[in-house]
């Protein structure tokens, strides 16, 4: 059976992920995702009013126009988990396909609610819920199956999906840590990619991301970064002004533990703004997290002015309000209030908690570095890098290796700087440039069996 992949986003950047693997006549694209740097650098972009041709020229979204070279139709879009950088595009350019789009229960829901507010396209793909663990036929043949295998991420509900030939498996594996002690879900499941590296021809394909393979050792447990916040949010108990908290609106857990901290010194926690409450807000309705029942999410403007009111007139002291803009985007609510643009006031000495790293790419550093100049002009403390990666350290890359023993691999999410690190790993452990391992780029085809 012949298996050819096609490298389509993800391959010069990280973000707008897309990726399609040929199986004889069965192609399964992996992720459809957004570079949402590309957009924050125009002004007032309001992507879902735009058409996708113009979003593909500004290099926000994937350049899809490789899959007409794809010898095979279409059988399934399977985005791995709900970061708008695998899930964005999925509005703009899943109606080409007339393929149901397949992914795990959490990440489905925020695939529906970017169809439902897509204004350019009426986008009526069918949406299949798997689970981790399970598997699916894909075509006629009987002869390629689709599983899900459970890993870890700062997102919950994220899979790798694996693509079981004839001719062994391809397993894409992007965006994952090796947790064990989670602080939501289950944890990564090595198990099953152990057996997938010894059964039948073992893994043709391991298609890797490539973030932090720069960084020596093993990428902390969620566990580490909820320690280290509790430790930073129990110091400011008797603190009698301000505290403000911000993390990446999509990381449930890291959420979670500001919530439960919040309360622990007294404080009531609120959540603000609008990704904040859509991404917390679905999580609690599929059961994937037990908030307060008095926890107040907000994500309209009015209705997070109001909270804000709120809280100036029943005292800072007594609420911690979580709000987006840990990268310092420019409509996000904590550079409104850097800019004074809301009603809360920041004072001499208030904390300002950033539970999350900037993003390593230039648009969000210096989105970053300005939020965080106007907040220290108000006199606002900053408490920096209380976070753990959500990606492969070295180690964790090795273990993959040992686990999988790839006959070939292609690393992704990355540009070729960004691949340089993985690529030394990879041939300390074997394997050879332009033989099995192939560094690609966006829009080519590798042709692995013939």
């Amino acid at each position: 059976m012949e298996i050819e992949i096609a490298t389509i986003g993800g391959y010069e950047e990280v973000g707008r992920q897309m990726t399609a693997v040929r199986a004889g006549d069965d192609v399964v694209i992996f992720d459809m995702g957004l570079n949402l740097s590309q957009v924050l650098i125009h002004d007032n972009v309001e992507t879902e009013r735009m058409h996708s041709l113009d979003l593909i020229d500004m290099g926000a979204i994937p350049d899809d126009r490789v899959m007409s070279d794809l010898e095979g139709d279409v059988k399934a879009i399977v985005p791995t988990h709900g970061h708008l950088d695998h899930i964005g595009a999925i509005s703009k350019l899943a109606h080409r396909y007339n393929a149901p789009v397949v992914a795990t229960p959490f990440t489905i829901e925020l695939v529906k609610q970017q169809i439902e507010g897509e204004q350019k396209f009426g986008v009526e793909n069918d949406l299949i819920k798997m689970d981790a663990g399970e598997t699916m036929s894909i075509g006629d043949s009987g002869e390629v199956e689709l599983e899900f295998v459970n890993v870890t991420h700062s997102i919950i509900d994220a899979i790798n999906p694996v693509l079981h030939t004839p001719e062994g498996a391809v397993v894409y594996g992007l965006d994952k840590r090796m947790d064990h002690t989670p602080v939501i879900g289950d944890p990564i499941d090595m198990e099953r990619f152990r057996e997938i590296g010894r059964e039948g021809n073992g893994v043709l394909c391991y298609i890797e991301d490539c973030t932090n393979a720069n960084k020596k050792g093993r990428t902390p447990s969620e566990n580490v970064a909820r320690e280290h916040l509790r430790d930073v949010l129990y110091s400011m108990e008797d603190y009698d002004g301000g505290i403000v908290a911000t993390t990446f609106s999509s990381h449930i857990a890291r959420v979670k533990s500001l919530v439960e901290f919040a309360d622990d010194i007294g404080r009531q926690p609120v959540l603000l703004g609008r990704s904040m409450e859509k991404y917390s807000g679905t999580a609690e309705r599929l059961d994937f997290v037990d908030f307060p029942t008095d926890l107040g999410m907000f994500g309209h403007r009015k209705s997070v002015d109001r909270t804000f009111k709120r809280i100036m007139n029943e005292g800072k002291e007594n609420f911690l309000p979580v709000v987006t803009g840990h990268q310092g985007e420019p409509r996000a609510m904590l550079t409104r209030m850097a800019r004074g643009e809301t009603p809360y006031e920041l004072d001499d000495g208030d904390k300002v908690v950033f539970s999350a790293r900037v993003i390593p790419e230039p648009t969000n550093e210096g989105q970053r570095y300005q939020a965080e100049k106007l907040l220290g002009m108000q006199g606002a403390r900053i408490y920096d890098d209380i976070h753990v990666s959500g990606h492969l350290n070295q180690e964790g890359h090795y273990e993959m290796l040992d686990a999988l023993q790839p006959q070939n691999i292609i690393p992704a999410h990355q540009n070729l700087k960004g691949f340089s690190s993985y690529v030394d790993l990879c041939e300390s452990e074997g394997y050879k440039m332009g033989r099995d391992l192939h560094v690609t780029r966006n829009g080519n085809l590798i042709q692995l069996v013939e």
